[in-house]
């Protein structure tokens, strides 16, 4: 039931009146500009929700239980978050409210990792890593995961690929080297099992170790395993920058050996000097489209990227895992000669740091170590120059003493390159982020800002304010394509017999608010939420309520 308060507060909004007569439905929204996910123009009137389904759309005679106004406001299908790292921040609060105040309703987790199969090594590892956020793991399998967190209450659904690295690192570890034919038919049993559980396929993030250590034909195995349950192959690819093409080409080598779907996460060309190859990729990806490989791609609206200090570190001092790293890491020859390849160009792995150009471009986000979290959203030059050290030095010293590999943000991206990627047909959104709040624990950390303001930024910025996409275009990024692309049933457009998703917001207002200065900022703009038919925010008040599901993959044994 909702709070006595948030009825109150959508009252005084006009949002939601009460109904007298005898109701058809639960609730419809009526009299709103309805964009449907199909991309095509829009319509104004009702939808009508029974359960957790959509049961009309259009006009809406009968009355409903409740009745909310979206006169002047666009309704459409709840958003789609493809690369979601609210893997955490959902044990720690279930509300995702930084996702639910920009109208996303499904969280898509996976980027490589993710949080099963869990064997008894990764799992003891995964415990002594943790920071800020502290959590036993009571499950072992990726589905035992999910329905954990649906069991403790979420406000949005969750849907995950199986992580090429999970699976490698419970059968290989953290080591450089191939699996044996026998451990790599294990890791595609457990792919296998992982896709029967609900699965969308396998994820890989191929910059870092031990997902470094991997070569093709490893990817192509653990693909034919998902590829007969429909799973898609989705890739933060070997490289962004000096290889970008090549790394393109394996992907499309990998789909077409597996017979699966492929997408490219958060396309992009990674520093100044790998700009131009971006324009060469675009061509390549709709050459193979015409050709009928199934290539797609998401990405996320900013310039900067975000993720550790190791991408600044050459894969081979990483092997072994973050306890061999950072003993490695204390060895003045060991040292030394990471310190030489950290500003040495090179085309054999991908370093951001080089890539950002300046280490005034490297922000440093987030740390695990109390004692170093007051360098929190300093750059890493300015931390250099406190502690008197190298850049390199620095950067070393910072992954020993933190005990964790430093949530870093590299500014490496073209904005004209940004533009042309967002205006390619088949690119959907992902935020590659934690779904957060602005209390408690989140607030020890300096997250990049798509974090709070990805999917609000496309609607504002580029959509309002820029006009690089049609509001019915981008909706139909966030809703139907990437829906379609996973396989997943009845989510992504307004229509009868789909699940009631629903999302209210002012497109003359939406925005985001959180910078990379001051990230912890809400967006704003969207008014009401509905998962699976339940009221999530209302007059843009979060109402506690937790409706959140699994959504299953194509090959789930139901």
């Amino acid at each position: 039931m909702m709070p006595a308060r948030l009825i109150a507060v959508a009252l005084l909004a006009g949002v939601i009146t009460a109904c007298q007569d005898a109701p058809a439905y639960d609730v419809v929204i009526r009299n709103g500009t309805i964009y449907d996910g199909s991309g095509q123009a829009p319509t104004t009137g009702d939808v009508a929700v029974v359960g957790d389904s959509i049961v009309a759309v259009g006009t809406v005679s009968g009355r409903g239980r409740t009745e909310v106004d979206a006169t002047g406001m666009a309704v459409a299908p709840g958003f789609i978050n493809m690369l979601s790292w609210a893997t955490e921040s959902l044990i720690e609060d279930g509300r995702s409210l930084s996702d639910i105040r920009q109208g996303v309703t499904l969280e898509v987790m996976g980027e490589g990792s993710s949080m099963g199969p869990l064997s008894d090594t990764l799992k003891a590892d995964m415990l002594a890593r943790q920071g800020a956020i502290r959590y036993p793991i009571t499950w072992r399998t990726l589905r035992g995961y999910q329905d954990s967190l649906v069991a403790k209450g979420i406000s949005t659904n969750i849907a995950s690929f199986v992580g090429a690295t999970t699976v490698r690192i419970n059968h290989v570890g953290w080591n450089d080297r191939e699996p044996t034919p026998t451990e790599l038919q294990a890791m595609q049993a457990e792919v296998r099992q992982a896709m029967e559980d609900g699965a969308l396929g396998v994820g890989s993030s191929l910059i870092y170790a031990p997902a470094f250590y991997a070569k093709t034909p490893e990817l192509i195995a653990l693909m034919q395993a998902a590829a007969p349950y429909g799973g898609m192959y989705i890739s933060h690819m070997r490289s962004e920058g000096a290889r970008f093409e090549q790394a393109v080409d394996e992907l499309i080598t990998i789909a077409k050996a597996s017979g699966a779907r492929a997408e490219i996460y958060h396309i992009k060309a990674a520093g100044e000097d790998n700009w131009p190859k971006m324009d060469k990729v675009l061509a390549k990806i709709d050459s193979a489209r015409a050709a009928g490989i199934e290539i797609t791609a998401d990405m996320y609206p900013y310039t900067a990227g975000a993720t550790g200090l190791d991408a600044a570190m050459p894969p081979w001092v990483q092997e072994g895992g973050y306890a061999a790293w950072a003993k490695r890491l204390q060895d003045p020859a060991i040292r030394a000669r990471v310190a030489l390849e950290m500003r040495t160009p090179t085309d054999k792995w991908e370093s951001l740091l080089l890539a950002a150009g300046s280490p005034d471009r490297v922000i440093l986000s987030g740390f695990k170590n109390d004692t170093l979290k007051h360098y929190t959203g300093k750059t890493l030059a300015a931390v250099a120059k406190l502690r008197g050290t190298s850049i390199e030095e620095t950067a070393m010293d910072l992954v020993v003493q933190d005990g964790s590999r430093v949530g870093t943000i590299y500014f490496i991206i073209n904005e004209d390159n940004l533009v042309k990627a967002m205006q390619r047909p088949w690119v959907s959104f992902g935020s590659d982020a934690g779904s957060l709040a602005p209390k408690g624990v989140f607030l020890e950390s300096s997250p990049h800002p798509r974090a709070y303001g990805t999917f609000a930024r496309v609607l504002g910025m580029y959509v309002r304010d820029q006009k690089v996409l049609s509001l019915e275009e981008a909706v139909r990024r966030m809703t139907s394509l990437p829906a379609s692309n996973l396989r997943i049933a009845r989510r992504g457009q307004l229509k009868s017999g789909f699940m009631a998703d629903v999302v209210v917001f002012d497109p003359n207002t939406i925005r985001d608010n959180a910078t990379f200065e001051a990230p912890h900022q809400l967006a704003t703009g969207m008014r009401d939420v509905f998962v699976n038919g339940t009221a999530v925010l209302l007059g843009g008040e979060h109402t506690g309520a937790t409706p959140g599901r699994v959504v299953l993959g194509p090959g789930a044994k139901k």
